[in-house]
């Protein structure tokens, strides 16, 4: 039976490699000159192709799909072949409306997606940080700690009224199947969809103070907790609206400043309002943890069965680790959807973490 199991892993590897290396040319990487952007002192942002256009297939309708992220010139690199690979899988590409969230306006970064994607029917959104300023507590990795990372707790507040739901989705990820098969999952009156891990130690979130301490610890009566993680989530923006769920998480927030009750950033607040309350998606929809812990952020392997989204949550990063020709393995399945090119008269410059 193991050896059926990873020549079966073995198999999905390959496939996954072959499919990325080998797209057809009507959704392959255009080749053509640099993008460039006027000059700027924002040296962190990079140069990168224009991707090609994607059409919709024959059976399309006018259903707008929204999906949610962030947009910050450290994670560029990884937002650009996020992008690539929903478009490139979709069969409705046309379909798409994206809303970037940024919290401090750099126009190299907003002109790079228009140029890159000249195609993509796109929103851009302030996110105001100081909705979290004085919220924030320290995590044990300082990119959890930006003002950022918690723009997805006020969706609710920041998308237009007449999106009705969307999907969130981290930039350190790569889609590898039709988006829109996320965006049909039936949230059954929930406010959330996520692929839940209910095999996941669920008292290593919090610390002994939380577990400790029995008003905190009853948290979970009734439920039957499980952790999600919120880098994919498909949203109900009108029931979070409805039902407060902004405060509710910023309510624990306060707590963490007063209790050390998690480490973690935005993720442990989340848990503590919706943990066992959410609606279940596919495991396939969040292959997460390709970029380790958070201390070290050691390879990792796929797990077993099939995948529709490959998502690099964790310390390490594909474009970095291969950048630094250390790549794990499975940075290779990263790498087909990188339109990163250096300057030609210039060296590459160093993304932070």
């Amino acid at each position: 039976m193991a050896t059926t199991s990873t020549f079966i892993f073995i198999g999905l590897l390959s496939l996954l490699l072959s499919a990325s290396s080998a797209a057809p040319p009507s959704s392959g990487i255009r080749l053509g000159g640099f993008i460039r952007r006027p000059s700027s002192s924002s040296s962190r942002v990079p140069f990168f192709h224009e991707a090609p256009a994607f059409r919709n297939g024959d059976s399309c309708n006018t259903q707008t799909i929204h999906i949610t992220m962030t947009l910050d010139a450290n994670y560029l690199r990884g937002t650009m072949a996020a992008v690539l690979s929903i478009l490139q899988h979709s069969t409705c590409p046309q379909n798409i409306e994206f809303h970037f969230l940024y919290s401090n306006f750099e126009p190299n970064v907003y002109s790079s997606i228009n140029s890159t994607f000249p195609y993509l029917n796109l929103k851009v959104y302030k996110f105001d940080s100081n909705r979290v300023r004085g919220k924030i507590s320290k995590s044990i990795r300082q990119a959890l700690d930006q003002p950022l990372n918690y723009a997805r707790i006020y969706l609710a507040d920041i998308m237009p009224a007449n999106v009705k739901r969307v999907i969130y989705l981290d930039s350190d990820l790569v889609v590898v199947d039709d988006i829109g098969k996320l965006w049909d999952v039936d949230l059954e009156g929930r406010v959330l969809a996520a692929p839940e891990y209910c095999h996941a130690n669920f008292t290593n979130f919090f610390t002994d103070l939380f577990w400790s301490d029995r008003n905190l610890a009853k948290t979970f009566d009734g439920r039957d907790p499980c952790y999600f993680n919120t880098g994919v989530m498909v949203m109900n923006v009108e029931k979070w609206r409805q039902g407060g769920y902004s405060q509710r998480v910023e309510e624990w927030m306060v707590v963490q400043k007063q209790k050390r009750i998690y480490h973690l950033g935005s993720l442990p607040p989340f848990l503590l309002v919706l943990a066992g309350n959410i609606k279940g998606v596919d495991h396939r929809w969040n292959q997460h943890g390709l970029g380790g812990d958070n201390i070290e952020g050691k390879c990792r392997n796929l797990h077993p069965g099939p995948i529709s989204l490959l998502h690099w949550s964790g310390k390490g990063k594909p474009w970095l680790r291969l950048d630094s020709r250390k790549p794990c393995t499975v940075d290779h399945l990263w790498a087909p959807y990188d339109l990163y090119r250096p300057s030609p008269s210039t060296h590459s410059p160093e993304l932070e973490e």
